[in-house]
């Protein structure tokens, strides 16, 4: 027979047991995220260029495959390579409902410019998603019918040629600095901040080669108005197999790959940042996603987020070696 004292101590066992019930539940609780306002998903480009191109598709296919519960929409967030944008994300600090599009500018430009002072490593890095090809191209009535030729042309009138591009920390000035320092040939950079710019710039005759995206050159090459010389990969891709890689062509130089993904600000729960890792696995093996990376001539290269800071962390450090190779001051 229970004693009274012992009917108390059987009651505050239950009441503690109840707590300690509660008390799991309400952290099961908080520790899930659903974002409850449309998404902003920065971009550093203005429309038309490779990073809002990049943005779009992957709100594209998210919203394809039903797999966020509110809107997402592109914020071009455009000036100093880029500096601009991660300022801004360094603004928004806990605010998980603003994600960024990175490049390997996000990690060239803090080590070259001392006024981009934020690295990535200051933000929250939640996953890569593609890597990058890239294709040499010049006009189809160019005299330079290989990668070999135009450098050659360069030896022989050092400066005379031209190349056109985006950031001069973008991988299409990084190829050109490995291959500068590689062969001892010259030639200039031209700027612009949008890719038709590029483009009209090479087609009119401005400029003598640039480096584009596989999938943007295709159309152009199809159309008899460029032709691919060399391609920025590995290995040989899918519709460019009579193209050679720098390596075939004759220039062992470091690979410059673009590889593209989603960071947040600092700060953020770690429940979004859970929220976003399961988001960006789920569109890297959807049939959207998976088309969009054959359309485009992509590689699928998802990474969670651990393993976004690991790739991050070995990418610095292989960019640190270009860009000292290409002779550029570190600044950090």
């Amino acid at each position: 027979m229970l004693t009274i004292e012992h009917s108390k101590e059987a009651i505050m066992t239950r009441i503690l047991a109840l707590a300690v019930a509660l008390t799991c539940l309400g952290g099961t609780a908080q520790a899930q995220f659903v974002p409850t306002k449309p998404i902003e998903v920065v971009v550093h480009s203005g429309p038309g260029a490779g990073n809002d191109v990049f943005g779009r598709a992957v709100i594209a296919a998210i919203e394809q495959e039903k797999l966020a519960p509110v809107r997402m929409q592109i914020a071009n967030r455009v000036g100093g390579g880029g500096t601009t944008a991660v300022n801004y994300m360094m603004s928004k600090a806990g605010d998980p409902h603003v994600i960024a599009v990175f490049t390997s500018l996000w990690i060239s430009n803090p080590l070259v410019e001392k006024l981009a002072e934020h690295r990535m490593t200051d933000m929250t890095p939640i996953s890569r998603l593609i890597i990058e090809p890239g294709v040499i191209v010049v006009r189809a009535d160019s005299p330079f019918n290989t990668l070999k030729d135009f450098i050659d042309g360069a030896r022989k009138n050092p400066g005379a040629l031209k190349q056109s591009g985006g950031s001069i920390l973008a991988r299409d000035n990084l190829v050109r600095q490995t291959l500068q320092a590689a062969t001892g040939a010259r030639w200039a950079f031209v700027s612009f901040p949008g890719g038709g710019e590029r483009i009209a710039a090479l087609l009119g005759g401005h400029v003598d080669m640039m480096v584009m995206e596989p999938s943007e050159a295709g159309e152009l090459i199809r159309s008899g108005k460029v032709r691919a010389v060399a391609q920025v990969t590995s290995k040989r891709v899918a519709g460019y197999e009579a193209v050679p890689t720098l390596k075939e062509a004759g220039f062992d130089v470091p690979e410059v790959p673009q590889a593209r993904g989603l960071i947040a600000p600092p700060k953020i729960p770690a429940a979004a940042v859970s929220y976003y890792e399961t988001l960006f696995a789920k569109l890297s093996t959807s049939a959207a996603w998976q088309k969009i990376l054959k359309d485009n001539l992509l590689e699928g290269a998802y990474l969670n987020s651990k393993d976004t800071i690991a790739f991050l962390s070995e990418y610095e450090a292989q960019l640190r070696v270009v860009l000292k190779q290409a002779g550029a001051t570190l600044v950090r």
